[in-house]
């Protein structure tokens, strides 16, 4: 069976960070292209991050990992709790379902022993209150509803889809209550946690063993899960800044289509550009291979450039793994010096690449990127979109202050934040199409003709006394 291409169409972020409330289709209300593009710009510190920021937790709780305790300080100032939703479309060849999932996270004191011991307080995350919708199959008419809400003591509500995912075995039962208080303890998703759904696979397993009347209602619940879980696991992947200067191998084994058993791909890989590291073989191996291929684009962007992986040996590792210490290398005029010493812009482009790459050429993937202007030259990064929007497959969604993609790219692949934290993110109106974007934004910046203001305006005047103030104030 072919794995079903997923899309983000919708967010919803509440109370996290400074967006108290902020909206934002994913999707392109002028045209359908078959890539799917959103570029969010505006003022610094308007919210634009947020959106990958949110992305990035929801990666976490997608992959049932424990969200990092920096996202216990994403909550909003003036709130106990954020609220984050999303709109999946799961595109199959016979139809393409909606699917909707919201939850909310709140700060409490981490009380493990390492916590205890920190000389700070420390705060972690609990998820709660999460809550997966889909088509609920009937006699009647197909409408959205409620397949999992965790928002009740018991294990999860409706009590109708509770028996039919998981049983009425008493055991079972038990076993998933306790999965649930491990989940809230361990700052993890309980809906996407691994211990419910061994369970759900394993009532799915025996129901068609024993040729069960709701066998069918039960494959269409599990196959909507599944697929949220693989996208999660195998298709979304998100660049923050916190990344920059390292490259990603998580997305090269569906472009390669080398499978977990054959390259024992595991985990986050995250390798430095800028300094040596120690990895097992088979991650050298494929670093490599990601490598010679990044190089037929690569010397297209920058002509002469290409990079290498310079082995230093062999060495065990830590886990008593054989490995191999490497240094990813530049090539340009025939002379080789370590990456570390070529501009940020262009250890940007080679962050980035692999996974422009991939959502060029593969439908089912999402890819996040945090500044995908940094340092890149505008001209560049705005024919990077526009062959990326014309000629894609997959999702792209990024933040930039570079106004080149503007004029590059359909509009309605743009969307902009505004000064309003109840009404973060809108889509330009009153846009003409023979108006340039870039300069119609920028009248709008002067003008404020949107319902929203997009800028909150500056003084030069009072900018260049504050400045000589300052100076005043060294000497």
């Amino acid at each position: 069976m072919n794995v079903p291409i997923v899309r983000i169409t919708n967010l919803c972020i509440q109370n996290f960070k400074n967006v108290v409330n902020g909206s934002l289709s994913l999707e392109n209300p002028r045209k359908e292209y078959k890539a799917s593009i959103a570029g969010i710009y505006g003022q610094n510190g308007s919210g634009k991050t947020s959106v990958i920021e949110a992305l990035d937790l929801l990666k976490n709780v997608l992959c049932g990992r424990s969200v990092p305790s920096e996202f216990a300080d994403f909550i909003n100032i003036d709130s106990e709790e954020a609220t984050l939703s999303f709109e999946f479309r799961i595109m199959q060849e016979s139809a393409s379902p909606a699917v909707f999932y919201q939850f909310s996270i709140k700060s409490v004191p981490d009380t493990t022993q390492n916590a205890v011991t920190a000389t700070h307080s420390t705060r972690k995350v609990v998820i709660f209150n999460e809550v997966l919708k889909c088509p609920i199959l009937s006699d009647k008419q197909i409408k959205i509803g409620r397949l999992i809400d965790t928002s009740s003591d018991n294990v999860f509500s409706p009590e109708a889809k509770r028996r039919l995912l998981i049983g009425n075995n008493k055991e079972t039962v038990t076993n998933a209550l306790i999965a649930k208080k491990l989940a809230e303890a361990s700052s993890r998703s309980f809906i996407f946690s691994r211990e419910l759904l061994e369970i759900i696979r394993a009532n799915v397993k025996n129901n068609k063993d024993a040729g069960n009347l709701c066998q069918k209602d039960l494959d269409f619940y599990y196959s909507i899960i599944e697929s949220i879980v693989n996208y999660g696991n195998n298709c979304l992947f998100v660049m923050r800044t916190s990344h920059a200067g390292l490259i990603s191998l998580n997305a090269q084994p569906l472009m390669f289509k080398i499978s977990e058993g054959n390259h024992g791909y595991h985990g986050m890989i995250m390798l430095p550009l800028d300094s040596p590291v120690d990895i097992r073989e088979q991650d050298k191996n494929l670093a490599e291979k990601i490598i010679s291929n990044m190089n037929i684009v690569l010397t297209q962007l920058i002509p002469g450039l290409t990079v290498s992986v310079k082995d230093f040996g062999s060495l065990v590792l830590p886990d008593g793994e054989r490995g191999n210490r490497i240094q990813f290398m530049s090539h340009r005029d025939a002379k080789e010096i370590p990456l570390k010493y070529e501009s940020e812009g262009i250890k940007k482009i080679i962050s980035v690449l692999q996974l422009l790459i991939v959502v060029y050429n593969q439908s089912s993937i999402t890819v996040a990127i945090d500044e995908l202007d940094a340092g890149v030259f505008e001209y560049l990064i705005g024919e990077l979109l526009r062959i990326i929007a014309e000629k894609g497959k997959g999702q792209l969604i990024f933040t930039s202050h570079n106004l080149r993609p503007l004029e590059t790219i359909d509009r309605g692949f743009i969307a902009f934040t505004t000064t309003n934290p109840n009404h973060r993110y809108i889509r330009m109106a009153n846009v003409k199409d023979n108006n340039n974007l870039r300069s119609f934004y920028y009248r709008d910046i002067i003008l404020g003709e949107q319902d929203e203001e997009l800028y909150k305006p500056t003084h030069n005047a009072e900018i260049a006394l504050a400045l000589r103030e300052a100076g005043v104030n060294l000497q």
